[in-house]
This record gives structure tokens, sequence and C-alpha cells, in this order.
């Protein structure tokens, strides 16, 4: 069976007992959490969320740059009041830098991808601080909303508050 026939066959039990129609499209906590793609992490068992609560924005590293857009939409259209960004330990992300990456499309695909910042960092605890500095100096997100930062460790599930 293919990943995507285990998917499909999971969806299949999921929908039969599925009761969360009803659910409104703002978050009920308003809230939004932009987190890392990591596979190890898994924000609503992490944070106590259910459907419906949070708005969850992953990408790689859970960069702000790279979230604004959703971010934008998710406070101004969705009525979230509240930001909370997590990076986590032993993060990809402080594995590479932007020259590995463009030598690497360059030599594999023959793509010049020069012009992309793929947003890496060397220090998680920083990078916590400069997304949150991103995210409260941006005049796309008001002052009123609330934004917080946090390290999650991947050894221990524990969410390590970040001071700004």
């Amino acid at each position: 069976m293919t990943v995507i026939q285990e998917f499909l066959q999971a969806n299949d039990s999921y929908a039969a007992d599925f009761k969360k129609g009803h659910l409104a499209m703002p978050p009920a906590r308003h809230v939004a959490v932009l987190t890392c793609m990591d596979a190890r992490i898994d924000p609503a068992r992490a944070l106590g969320l259910e459907e419906g609560d949070a708005h969850v924005i992953r990408n790689a590293g859970g960069r702000a740059a790279d979230a604004l857009r959703s971010l934008v939409i998710s406070e101004q259209l969705l009525g979230t009041t509240s930001i909370v960004v997590i990076h986590h330990t032993d993060c990809g992300m402080l594995t590479f830098s932007n020259e590995d990456l463009h030598t690497k499309l360059r030599q594999e695909l023959q793509a010049d991808a020069d012009t992309i910042d793929f947003l890496p960092f060397h220090d998680v605890e920083q990078s916590v601080r400069d997304d949150v500095s991103l995210l409260r100096n941006s005049p796309l997100i008001p002052r009123s909303v609330d934004i917080t930062g946090f390290i999650y460790d991947v050894k221990t599930g524990k969410l390590l508050p970040v001071s700004q």
C-alpha cells in the first residue's frame, strides 16, 4: 500500500465519525501558532488544541517572514488577537547556509535560486527573537496583537519561553 492509499484509508475512518463540520471559520481561541514543519512537532498535542481552536501555520523553521501573508489574513480577516512563534531544538535550518543551498540547487537541478533567501539561522533563541521582532515591527500586524516566542525541545516536548 502506498502512503497515499494509507492516507485515504485513514481519512475514511476519520470522516466516518466526524462531528465537527459546524465549527466556525475564525479560530475559537483567537490565536495563530507559527511553527516549523518538522515532523517531530505535533502542535495540537503539544499545545492542547482541538479542531477549530487556532490557526496553525507551518513552514521550514517556523519563519515569520515566510508566514506574514497568512498571519495578516488570520488577524485582519479571521479575528486572531495573539500570535505564538515556536522554533525548536535540533532544527534542520541550523545545518545549512543560503550559499550552501544555492550551490546545491545549481549543481543538482541546474537551477538558479540565488535570489531566494531560505531563511536559515545559526542560533535558535535568536531566531525566535528576530521573528517576534519582525512581527512586532511590521506595519501589517497591529500593536494590539500579543506576540510571544518559544523554543520547543524535541527531546522533552517542553516549551521554553524566549525573553524579548
